[in-house]
């Protein structure tokens, strides 16, 4: 039990190796034994990040659980890991997602136990992520979540569509959205390894809490240059690397693209955790690292904020392809997370600032569990149906009134309605930003009217007016297996929505402790 006490983390941070180890030995022809093994093994991560919840004093200072061992000497980088109310719960999202995600690959043929094992690989570079307090360890699992992702779009996407490239050779659209989406985070990755080697020869050292300490304090020239140019330039590489990743307009080209490609639990830890990662590492870097910078440049960071969230929301409603409505929707979605982190950016330490950061980590969270729900719906009714054309669909309640109900409360989450998660988070970035940036606020409103109007639309589509006779007798309803996929999902948004307490007071002693 010590072991286990004083290597929490680690344990959290490499079973999914070890599930991929122990996945690599079982016989390819077997897929129910690779199935329910995977399934298990995935349980294990997250059963230690609930022994890690129930752990966590939430009104301690600093970060808890650290283990910190030497890495690399000559450079002074070590293994350090930690956990304060902002990871913990994006390691519990992780874990949780995980697991459904999963459960709801059962469907999944070809190649199943590659596909599996790079489902753990996931998990663990998403893990090291949120749990890294080291830049240079941060930015090797940063690095490393890409190549399973890629793979995973580019071997088991949609078999449909094509898209053509450089105006005359045409690729499978799945090769089109695996390469784009690469290429889009490297870009911003060659930025974010070249500010994070300036810091570490300047600092001297690459550990976190230290570097909270150093690096904001530092007024000497630096490379014969003045240190706000510096540290500006720093600056703008950590944060266009975040953007890319959340993805903030008008960097967000590569999602639609990813998503509607991407296989069903693909998209749904696409959409539930990875984008996460931007906006966690303006909180856990840009903010604490460059706090001058964070507020001199947060009215502009506020405005692409809400261009993310007004067009995100009209190109959402414009779509026809309910996958790809449902990935404009996250563009929508992230960009009220933006909005609350520049608000804080512009007025750390005051009220409004700490409401809105409350409210920006809620929504990380709350946007995790609506948006893996939403792609698992679509998932659902495209296996029955083999198309994601909403003009094919039409009038499919009858037919189906269970699957219509879980997918009018998920939306009802996804679109804000009060007594469930989305208006407890989007309630708190608004109240908050509103004192701070009234005017792009206001604005923001706009994208929020049509937020519900795109769900709406994708509900009046699929589940009412007048029945598309050729889906009868030939939809199947929800079955047992992909209830309880679900079932855990609805269960978090409406506990969240009418008691949000127990996930808030964890967030918010991180924000006043760190902010």
């Amino acid at each position: 039990m010590d072991f286990i006490a004083n290597h929490l983390l680690t344990i959290i941070l490499f079973s999914p190796l070890l599930a991929a180890g122990v996945l690599l030995v079982l016989p390819r022809g077997q897929g129910n034994l690779i199935r329910w093994v995977a399934f298990i093994l995935s349980l294990v991560p997250l059963a230690f990040s609930l022994i890690l919840w129930l752990s966590f004093e939430s009104g301690s200072p600093g970060f808890q659980f650290e283990e910190k061992a030497v890495w690399y000497a000559a450079i002074n980088s070590a293994y350090h890991v930690g956990v304060d109310g902002i990871s913990l719960t994006m390691v519990l999202l992780t874990t949780l997602l995980t697991p459904l995600s999963i459960l709801a690959s059962f469907t999944i043929k070809d190649n199943l136990r590659s596909y599996m094992i790079l489902f753990f690989l996931l998990e663990m570079g998403m893990l090291g992520v949120f749990l890294s307090l080291d830049l240079l360890l941060f930015f090797v699992f940063w690095e490393f979540g890409l190549v399973p992702m890629y793979f995973l779009i580019n071997q088991w996407g949609s078999e449909k569509g094509e898209r053509e490239i450089w105006g005359k050779r045409k690729v499978p659209a799945r090769t089109y959205a695996s390469f784009k989406f690469m290429v889009y985070t490297m870009a911003g990755s060659l930025g974010l390894l070249l500010a994070i080697q300036m810091i570490g020869v300047v600092s001297g050292t690459f550990d976190l809490p230290t570097l909270y300490e150093r690096w904001p304090s530092l007024t000497e020239p630096l490379f014969g240059l003045p240190v706000s140019t510096v540290k500006a330039i720093a600056f703008w590489a950590f944060s266009i690397a975040f953007a890319l990743k959340v993805p903030v307009w008008p960097f967000h080209t590569w999602l639609p693209d990813a998503h509607t490609e991407a296989p069903t639990a693909g998209s749904m830890i696409l959409a539930g955790v990875l984008l996460k990662l931007g906006a966690f590492g303006f909180l856990r870097f840009v903010l604490p690292l460059f706090p001058q910078e964070a507020k001199q440049f947060a009215g502009a960071l506020a405005f692409l904020a809400v261009m993310a969230i007004i067009f995100g929301a009209f190109a959402s409603y414009g779509q026809s392809d309910f996958k790809r409505l449902v990935a404009y929707s996250s563009v929508n979605h992230m960009g009220f997370v933006v909005l609350g982190i520049a608000a804080a950016a512009y007025a750390v330490g005051s009220e409004d600032a700490h409401i809105a950061l409350n409210g920006a980590v809620l929504q990380m969270f709350n946007h995790g569990l609506s948006a893996a729900g939403m792609f698992f719906l679509v998932g659902v009714i495209y296996e029955r149906t083999h198309t994601r054309d909403l003009n094919e669909y039409g009038g499919l309640f009858p037919l189906v009134p269970v699957y219509g109900s879980i997918l009018l409360f998920t939306s009802m989450a996804s679109l804000g309605l009060p007594g469930l998660c989305g208006f407890i988070s989007e309630f708190l970035v608004v109240r908050g930003s509103w004192p701070i940036f009234t005017l792009y606020t206001a604005l923001a409103m706009i994208g929020l009217l049509f937020t519900g109007l795109y769900i709406l639309k994708g509900l009046k589509m699929v589940l009412h007016g007048p029945l598309n006779e050729k889906w009868i007798g030939h939809l199947s309803e929800i079955n047992a297996r992909e209830i309880l996929v679900i079932a855990p999902l609805m269960v978090l948004m409406l506990w969240i929505g009418v008691w949000p307490a127990w996930i808030l007071d964890v967030i918010n002693r991180a924000v006043s402790l760190l902010f």
